[in-house]
């Protein structure tokens, strides 16, 4: 049975997880710029919860971006400080993933095309399907561009989630011929996708020692933080 601890500061809300089996106990709050300080109590209210600790988990997952510069950079910071202590190995996932994870979850939609906004007229973009074990996979690469540049894979049956749709909603759906689900705005990055998402990393043996987890950023260059 894994046990997985999961953490997300990508963007404005934060959450933490705890995976112990099929179990999720999951603390969110939707607070900008106040991660730095919530994340820590968030962690050790999840472990509290599942009656355990730290250092009897398997692993920590944590969003690696794309997603706000600071936030993402938190989120490395905290899980390597986490797993140093503790002596566990990390496992990044894509915010955009995790996404496309938390759309299926509430809504079912297995083709997902994900936007958030990268700010400076731009959208981080990833293309995922639903596999046969309900875990997002990637169609195309991610990347930054500006919402008239964006790709979507062939076929049909796809659907627009993440909070760029409803930025760039138009300028996304003439370029793919999809029109942004209802609720996309609402299908933020959580603290339990990730750990969904991580476990099946960790059992596929992609997990990193602390020292080698890195930001995924897309934007090399960075002029305005998100």
């Amino acid at each position: 049975m894994t046990t997985l601890l999961a953490i997300d500061t990508s963007g404005d809300a934060c959450s933490a997880a705890l995976l112990s089996g099929e179990r999720i106990e999951q603390v969110l709050e939707t607070a900008p710029r106040r991660h730095g300080e919530l994340i820590l109590g968030m962690m050790q209210q999840v472990l509290e919860t599942a009656g355990t600790r730290l250092d009897a988990l398997d692993a920590i997952a944590f969003a690696r971006g794309p997603g706000s510069f600071t936030g993402v950079r938190i989120a490395v910071a905290v899980a390597q400080g986490a797993a140093f202590g503790a002596g566990l190995p990390l496992v990044p996932v894509s915010t955009l993933a995790a996404i496309a994870q938390g759309a299926f979850r509430r809504s079912g939609e297995r083709r997902l095309l994900v936007a958030l906004d990268a700010r400076m007229g731009e959208v981080y973009w990833g293309c995922f399907q639903i596999d046969d074990r309900g875990l997002a996979v990637a169609r195309c690469e991610e990347r930054v561009c500006p919402p008239e540049a964006v790709e979507a894979p062939d076929g049909e049956g796809w659907f627009g989630v993440g909070p760029g749709w409803s930025v760039y909603g138009a300028e996304l759906a003439a370029r793919t011929g999809v029109a942004p689900n209802a609720a996309a705005g609402e299908a933020i990055c959580e603290a339990r996708d990730l750990a969904v998402l991580g476990a099946a990393a960790l059992a596929a043996g992609h997990a990193v020692p602390p020292e080698l987890a890195a930001p995924v950023y897309l934007r090399d260059r960075v002029t305005r933080d998100g």
